[in-house]
């Protein structure tokens, strides 16, 4: 197995990259461009790049900047979709849960106990649930999980449920059910490494460029930068835009759905760092979820509302979601949450495929990806952050016989960091084998952190602008790091922000 060198040239990708790529493009053909720098986009990059195909990737707006910054953060086995039959999307969740913990991004991923409490009114809430999660680890085995990465379901007494969830009301509990899944530090990071990677194999990456035509001979496009108009000759084109993938493909319906997190402190939650897992009355194995992230916040979430009308390229997180995920995640709480605990909110759409005459929910339409073939448009979309891998493994089997090889190919950072040194252990989490490069090449400035309150240090920055392609204040703010969640922060790291992105 190759692992990248921490911080190699060939994995940097920034502006200075991108015009050289522009240069060039201008004059060299592709085999492949990629619309949509989200997970999925990245992913196709990467799986087409390391198969000997010529790439450019286009986006534009920032990588990441739609739906896959805006995830629950998890890598999950896919219970939800066992619970309402869909075996098929299950086993494909948990196999690809699989190969992102085990060899692609390991330093990424980090186990996440989920406690489902059972009082003695609902008893059968809790055996419900421990069903699910004994069939979740029939799955974890037969997908090969890598041992000792996620424990086995378990039941457990009142004491320790009020452990992993301190601020549960102790009245009537009697225990609860402890299951485990994947959580990831980061989903926009992880999307960044993936277009680093791709990067390394060969790929142009370029944000900020919008398709503005797609035909037999490639596409046309606006740098959203200069204002000018370029054009890239290719073979094939991939449509991996999510939500907007309609407006290239009209063959394809998309129904979008709002998925909305609120944000709160994790103080709120009495700092518990399992994810307190409550059950929505009335809708069969959907759940609300609290996810404590490292940044020392915990989100809640989510919601899954039909977005209708005409897609917008963004979504805000409206009050009545928010209020009614407060309201789930608090029915077992000693104090419930209000609007005054809210420190943040962001709403992000699926790109659920509606099947011909559907008249579905949301919430009951399949996760499976599509692939269609028009011509030299290739369109992948639905699915899920968990299985942009063969998302992508999909699209690529359609243009080339090369036999695809992701599952063994790291992402930067996923390798043994060559550098021993005390780094904090959230750079280590977050860029894993370039931590000890990161740190040991800064000074004290730069070791500070950006803002008080918030842990992220200020080498995140100038890494983000020297190797992860960033052009704009808010690529620092939203999505490099979390600062813009909470509004003060964000007034508060703004002018470093812009200072640093001007040149």
């Amino acid at each position: 197995m190759h692992f990248i060198p921490p911080l190699d040239p060939a994995s940097s990708i920034n502006a200075e990259t991108r015009r050289l790529s522009l240069d060039r493009l201008s004059e060299e053909p592709v085999d492949v461009v990629v619309i949509g720098g989200g997970v999925t986009g990245t992913g196709v990059a990467l799986d087409a790049a390391s198969r000997g195909l010529s790439v450019a990737l286009l986006e534009r707006d920032d990588l990441a900047s739609g739906t896959s910054s805006k995830s629950s953060k998890l890598v999950h086995g896919g219970l939800r979709y066992l619970a309402k039959g869909d075996v098929g999307v299950a086993w494909e969740s948990a196999v690809e849960r699989a190969h992102v913990a085990g060899r692609i991004a390991p330093h990424l991923v980090r186990p996440l106990a989920q406690v489902v409490p059972v009082y003695r009114h609902d008893r059968g809430n809790g055996l419900l649930a421990g069903l699910g999660f004994v069939a979740g680890d029939i799955l974890k085995v037969a997908a090969h999980t890598k041992p000792g990465l996620l424990p086995k379901p378990r039941k457990v007494g009142r004491d320790r449920t009020l452990s992993l969830a301190p601020t549960l009301d102790p009245d009537g509990l009697v225990g609860g059910v402890v299951n485990w899944d994947c959580q990831l530090e980061d989903d926009a990071l992880l999307t960044l490494a993936l277009a680093r990677t791709a990067a390394y194999h060969g790929a142009h990456v370029l944000t900020r460029c919008r398709i503005s035509s797609v035909n037999n001979t490639g596409v046309t496009f606006i740098d959203g930068l200069s204002g000018e108009t370029g054009s890239i000759s290719a073979r094939w084109v991939v449509n991996a835009t999510g939500v907007w993938a309609g407006s290239l493909d009209p063959s394809l319906t998309i129904q979008p759905s709002r998925g909305t997190h609120v944000v709160v402190r994790s103080a709120a939650l009495r700092g518990a760092r399992a994810s307190l897992t409550v059950a929505v009355p009335q809708h069969f194995g959907r759940y609300v979820f609290s996810l404590p992230q490292s940044d020392g916040t915990t989100y809640l979430g989510l919601t899954d509302e039909v977005v209708q009308g005409p897609v917008p390229d963004a979504v805000a997180a409206p009050d009545d979601d928010v209020r009614w995920i407060l309201d789930i995640i608090s029915r077992p709480l000693a104090r419930p949450l209000t609007m005054s605990d809210v420190v943040g909110t962001y709403a992000g759409m699926r790109p659920l495929v509606l099947p011909e005459g559907s008249e579905e929910a949301t919430s009951d339409i399949s996760r499976k990806h599509v692939v269609d073939r028009e011509d030299n448009l290739i369109t992948v979309t639905g699915g899920k952050l968990t299985t942009y891998r063969r998302m992508a493994q999909d699209a690529v089997d359609l243009l080339t016989d090369r036999p695809c090889h992701t599952t063994e190919i790291p992402l930067v950072g996923a390798g043994p960091d060559p550098v021993a040194c005390d780094a904090p252990d959230r750079l280590r989490q977050r860029y894993g084998s370039e931590a000890g490069t990161l740190w040991t090449g800064a000074d004290g400035e730069e070791r500070r952190t950006i803002v008080s309150g918030y842990p992220a240090h200020r080498l995140e920055w100038r890494f983000a602008v020297e190797h992860g392609l960033t052009l704009t204040p808010e690529d620092l703010l939203d999505r490099r790091t979390r600062i813009g969640l909470q509004p003060p922060l964000r007034a508060e790291a703004m002018q470093a922000a812009e200072q640093l992105t001007a040149g």
